[in-house]
């Protein structure tokens, strides 16, 4: 089993109250006895649609040792609930920008000859224009949440920025973040023993073309550097590594 992002459920704090159900399509939250209960690691991909849906707040997600995520059994669980159901799971996934997961279940959906709607409208979005797709395309983008094994992460130029620096650097999403993956972090607040770790599994797990790191001048944002540089050489692949610095006046100084 494969170390990854998946949500835990709180038994104490749970009341059954189901609220969570509709807002997991996958299938991977069931109320058993009274109490929300994660029926299957293989159903659950770890992304949190049901979190904000708790009033309790009784369900959280963690990093463990979990099976690896599977959106063929997940199709074949979904389909038994309908269209409305099928397209809300195919929302899910284009919205966290799953492509692998979103390619693989309309592949189902093709293979089983099921039609829902969904696939005339996902391709007609696609065809906008280029210059209006210069933007945020993915979800989560803090370092520390995103799952290692992501699929925007794979064959990705990625950006890393420190958390200052869209605020700081006016041209943050034409110029440096066009056509990237995103992953935002602060080496000063946050522990960077989870980032070094972190940044391993995802240059480990995944085809990285390039890594780009945006830092303020500041003092505390160079460490981060250090870090970068040690997971790319642990990985043992050669990744482009470029690092831009921004000024406290919102220039870029390289």
């Amino acid at each position: 089993m494969a170390k990854r992002k998946i949500i835990t459920i709180d038994e104490k704090k749970c009341n059954g109250c189901s609220l969570c159900i509709p807002n997991c399509p996958e299938g991977a939250i069931q109320i058993i006895d009274n109490k929300a209960r994660l029926v299957s690691d293989l159903f659950c991909d770890g992304l949190g649609a049901c979190l904000g849906h708790c009033p309790q707040e009784a369900i959280s997600i963690e990093e463990r040792e979990a099976e690896e995520y599977s959106e063929s059994k997940v199709m074949e669980n979904i389909v038994k609930q309908g269209k409305n159901t099928i397209i809300a799971h195919l929302k899910h996934l284009k919205e966290h920008r799953q492509e692998k997961y979103l390619k693989e279940a309309l592949d189902f959906l093709k293979k089983n000859n099921i039609k829902t709607g969904f696939e005339q409208e996902n391709q007609h979005a696609q065809t906008g224009c280029p210059g209006s797709r210069t933007q945020l395309w993915q979800w989560p983008v803090q370092l520390m949440l995103v799952p290692a094994h992501a699929s925007y992460l794979q064959d990705a130029d990625i950006l890393i920025a420190a958390d200052c620096v869209p605020f700081a650097y006016a041209d943050f999403h034409e110029e440096l973040l066009n056509g990237k993956a995103l992953l935002v972090g602060c080496p000063k607040l946050d522990d960077t023993r989870i980032y070094e770790e972190k940044l391993g599994q995802i240059f480990k797990n995944n085809d990285i073309k390039s890594v780009t790191y945006a830092h303020m001048e500041v003092p505390c944002c160079f460490g981060l550097v250090g870090i970068i540089r040690s997971a790319i050489q642990e990985s043992g692949k050669k990744i482009l590594f470029k690092e831009i610095i921004i000024s406290i006046s919102g220039e870029k100084i390289r």
